[in-house]
């Protein structure tokens, strides 16, 4: 496995941007400079991710999700520093 992380990565698995593999190795995301936990897709070269909106479901029980554009640089977590 690269230590580039994917262009485009989902957390939902009914996506098709979805990769098990790559999200259990662990993927951070800063975006517009600012590290963001609640990120549920993002794509680099289009330059947007999708954020969860607090707690709110939509009516198929998924997250309700904001769209933003701007500089997404998504990283692989370092396994050392969380343990």
């Amino acid at each position: 496995m690269t230590d580039i992380p994917p262009d485009r990565l989902a957390s939902n698995p009914n996506s098709p941007f979805y990769d098990e593999k790559v999200l259990e190795r662990g993927v951070g995301v800063r975006f517009k400079g600012v590290e963001k936990t609640n990120v549920e897709e993002y794509c680099v070269s289009e330059g947007w991710v999708r954020l969860s909106a607090g707690k709110a479901l939509d009516r198929a029980g998924n997250p309700m999700t904001v769209k933003l554009k701007g500089t997404v640089e998504p990283y692989f977590r370092d396994p050392a520093a969380d343990a």
